[in-house]
């Protein structure tokens, strides 16, 4: 059998093009192959001390009414009026849950989807503070071109209005490590994970104008978290601390995911799968919403070893292994704070749709806060 570097090697000139242009790099897929068989389990656990958050680590946004609210949100307008903010929206996802179409696409509320939802936030903010906040959308090879199609002449390449930027691509591996072929016999191309964003958006040459025309904030959420809308607390509150990454959580519930917890002495949101088997997840009563405030120059400056974590996926009905990294990881490069939001009423900023049955649950919220927050006719 020949070796992975060789069949990489034999993959035809436009295939390997494409994927380099995509962050693909055959050094770290050795070293991805190399790696599978050996305690994966292991691998994915964080290594030295890990304790729950410390006091003062989770604040509570400031409550409407009170000196700090009115203060944080007059800066907050302030640095929206200058300009200062651009939404990234994680767009890469397939509705696989939802009939296998592009998510963006799926329809939320009668007439809107997911995307338009995101355009209708984009002119309502245009309107209230009379400056664009520019819209960016984190798509994947499987998302891109319908997303542009339907936004069509919304496009705007510079991205001072709306634009698209692709995350990374690589290939998938066999459990013996070497290249994944499909039924056809054709490598079989996967998305790297959201993760992602912070290459793929310096790559694209938004973040780097946003900051010359004065750009300071990316606010970072998933597309399909419409809760999670640019605010103007918020927004203020993230700049008054000072430090280059907010991070929204809620409490838990009876919902399970990656939380705020202090790593080494300094505080981190890791996955459960993430944390030694001898601490319990349940002392940590939030968890990440996967909304993020960051600073845009401490984005572009960023440079840390992304932990890339081994994942079985079943294709057809065939095993292949693809490694993926997380956007949370983000708070391992970057000192985080973090901010306790709520997650019901017309103040909640939790709305997640996995699927159908969670769409319909959610829908009438969806709706009441599309239209509390002027997004809706």
């Amino acid at each position: 059998m020949s070796s992975l570097a060789q069949q990489i090697a034999a993959l035809p000139a436009p295939l390997l093009g494409r994927l380099r242009a995509r962050g693909f790099d055959p050094d770290r897929v050795a070293r991805w192959a190399a790696s599978i068989g050996k305690d994966r389990d292991a691998r994915n656990r964080l290594q030295g001390t890990v304790e729950p958050p410390a006091p003062g680590d989770v604040v509570d946004v400031p409550a409407e009414g009170t000196p700090e609210h009115a203060r944080c949100r007059e800066a907050g307008l302030d640095a929206l009026r200058r300009g200062e903010v651009a939404l990234c929206v994680l767009a890469g996802g397939m509705a696989t849950r939802m009939g296998g179409v592009v998510k963006a696409l799926v329809e939320v509320l009668p007439g809107r989807t997911f995307l338009d939802l995101r355009l209708a936030e984009s002119d309502h903010l245009r309107r209230t503070t009379g400056v664009p906040v520019p819209l960016w959308l984190m798509t994947s090879e499987a998302t891109n071109a319908p997303i542009r199609e339907a936004l069509g002449q919304r496009l705007d390449e510079q991205g001072d209005l709306c634009a698209t930027f692709e995350q990374h691509v690589s290939l998938r591996l066999t459990q013996e490590g070497a290249l994944f072929v499909d039924e056809d016999g054709e490598p079989s191309v996967y998305a790297t994970g959201h993760g992602d964003l912070p290459d793929a958006l310096r790559e694209s040459g938004l973040l780097g104008r946003f900051i010359a025309r004065g750009g300071k904030t990316v606010w970072i959420a998933n597309l399909d978290n419409l809760g999670a809308t640019v605010d103007p607390v918020i927004l203020g509150w993230h700049l008054g601390h000072g430090g280059p990454l907010t991070v929204e959580v809620v409490d838990k519930g009876g919902d399970k995911g990656g939380g705020p917890m202090r790593w080494n002495g300094r505080p981190v949101i890791a996955e459960d799968f993430r944390l030694p088997t001898s601490f319990d997840p349940k002392v940590v009563p939030v968890f990440n919403t996967n909304t993020f405030l960051a600073s845009a120059e401490a984005l572009s400056a960023l440079a840390m070893d992304w932990v890339y974590v081994e994942v079985e996926k079943k294709v057809g009905d065939r095993k292949a292994i693809q490694f993926e990294r997380i956007l949370n990881e983000i708070t391992f490069g970057l000192p985080a704070r973090f901010l306790r939001v709520p997650r019901e009423g017309l103040a909640a900023r939790f709305l997640p749709v996995k699927d159908v049955e969670e769409l319909e649950r959610r829908r009438p919220a969806i709706e009441a806060i599309a239209r509390a927050r002027g997004f809706l006719g």
